[in-house]
C-alpha cells in the first residue's frame, strides 16, 4: 500500500456515514430482551460482547443471563437506524425518544 493509498483510505474512513439507532440484545434460550441506544450501530456489538465476556456489563440481569446461557444464546439486532443528524444534541434527544417508544412497544428492559 502506497502513501497515497493510505491517505485515500484514511480520508474514506473519516468521511463514512455513521448510523445511530436503537438495538436489541436477545437471549434465544429464554426470550429475554434488552434495548439500548447508540450513536454508532456498527461498533455496539463489539462493545457489548466485550463487557459481557469480561463479566463487567453494568446491567446485572443481562450479565447473569449471559453467564447462565453462554454467548451462543445471544444475538444483537438493529431495531431502528436513524437518519443522519449533524447536531449531536438533537440526535441524542431523538435516540432517547425512540428508545422510550421501543421499550413501550416491546416491553424490554433498557441497558
Amino acid at each position: 500500500m502506497t502513501s497515497l493509498d493510505r491517505k485515500a483510505a484514511l480520508a474514506a474512513y473519516k468521511e463514512r456515514k455513521v448510523a445511530a439507532g436503537i438495538y436489541r440484545v436477545r437471549c434465544l434460550a429464554n426470550g429475554e430482551m434488552w434495548l439500548g441506544q447508540t450513536p454508532n450501530l456498527d461498533k455496539i456489538e463489539n462493545r457489548i460482547w466485550f463487557t459481557l465476556r469480561q463479566g463487567s456489563h453494568r446491567h446485572r440481569a443481562l450479565q447473569e443471563a449471559w453467564r447462565l446461557h453462554g454467548a451462543e444464546s445471544f444475538v444483537l439486532e438493529t431495531v431502528e437506524a436513524l437518519e443522519e443528524e449533524s447536531d449531536p444534541y438533537l440526535r441524542d434527544r431523538i435516540l432517547k425518544s425512540r428508545l422510550a417508544h421501543w421499550q413501550a412497544e416491546l416491553g424490554a428492559a433498557v441497558i
